[in-house]
């Protein structure tokens, strides 16, 4: 039977050796497998592919994750000369980035992007269902340098409309939006839920949007708290959240207790920033805390904070382990 709170991973899975020393798409493929065959021993209801379909071992401080859609989709340049460099250091909003992850020349198309090909890919592989995950318009209209839009919200739906075009007809059994930047900057919580609402409005399988407060180079790079955002939350699409909670101040709860009871609330039990492994206990007394503030029945999923990306196997596979042995350990399975 279906547990009452599910397992899932959030997408990332730690860097494979034998991948990076010698990768082709065969050996993506076969590392897929891998990433799906160690989740299914550790017992996760619902895994990720590892997001080893944007591999790319020219990117690894974010893991594909901004570059693998900016280096396809038409309109944007990726070829950076010293001006846009200038240009978006003056902009003051991504200081962490040393430059732009692309530049907006003129109107965005789908270019080359192609995530129905990707998602198959890994379905291919796959022994059940599983989630798919693909990063926010939002996150990524931050990252870039845009010369033709004239606006970050323009900008944000432009893109929101490209990755649209692609998620309805996705093998998957959930599609979940990645979004990293929004929660330090509440501000700009309207452009950002206009977009990823358009996203979520083509998908047909399970809703799921992913929050946390980054994890670039193993670190938290903005402030901010959960409060500020519960009603950017609430006017979510979604099916599920999937939030940061572990690396977080248990205060973090209360302000959850005012999301809207459609949505379930997924919780992040797992901190990815540290290499200590939780005992099954430590997960467990983690949702039970959660419960007691939120309610049982307002909690589906547990899960990482969020991926995997910046830790060893051996640690991940553990922390795996921990996941499913401590969300047992406090249903009483």
């Amino acid at each position: 039977m279906t547990p009452s709170i599910r397992t899932t991973t959030v997408g990332s899975y730690s860097p494979i050796d034998w991948l990076a020393a010698l990768p082709s798409e065969q050996a993506v493929l076969d590392a897929t497998a891998v990433v799906f065959a160690t989740q299914q021993r550790a017992g996760i209801d619902l895994p990720t592919d590892g997001e080893l379909y944007r591999f790319d071992p020219n990117h690894p401080d974010t893991n594909g994750m901004i570059e693998y859609f900016i280096s396809r989709i038409g309109g944007i340049d990726t070829r950076i000369g010293i001006s846009d460099t200038r240009a978006f250091r003056a902009k003051q909003e991504m200081s962490f980035r040393r430059k732009p992850a692309g530049v907006v020349r003129g109107p965005l198309t789908e270019g080359a992007l192609d995530l129905e090909e990707a998602c198959a890919r890994s379905a291919s592989v796959a022994p059940g269902p599983f989630k798919f995950t693909l990063t926010s318009p939002y996150m990524l209209a931050r990252t870039l340098l845009d010369t033709h839009y004239g606006s970050l919200a323009d900008l944000t739906l432009a893109l929101a409309d490209v990755l649209a075009e692609q998620v309805a007809d996705l093998p998957c059994a959930c599609v979940q939006v990645d979004e990293a930047n929004v929660p330090g900057s509440p501000e700009n919580a309207p452009v950002a839920l206009a977009g990823i609402n358009r996203i979520l409005d083509r998908v047909t399988v399970e809703k799921a949007v992913h929050f946390c407060f980054g994890n670039y180079g193993g670190q938290t790079i903005q402030g901010g708290e959960w409060k500020a955002l519960v009603d950017f939350l609430n006017g979510l699409h979604t099916d599920h959240l999937v939030l940061e909670l572990a690396h977080r101040p248990d205060a973090d709860l209360q302000a959850l207790k005012d999301i809207d009871k459609r949505i379930t609330l997924g919780l992040g039990v797992i901190d990815i920033k540290v290499n200590h492994v939780e005992s099954p206990e430590e997960v467990a007394r983690r949702i039970e805390t959660a419960a007691a503030v939120l309610g049982a029945e307002r909690i589906g999923w547990v899960h990482p904070d969020c991926g995997f990306w910046m830790l060893k196997r051996s640690v991940v596979d553990r922390k795996l382990e921990a996941l499913v042995q401590g969300r047992d350990l406090y249903l009483g399975r």
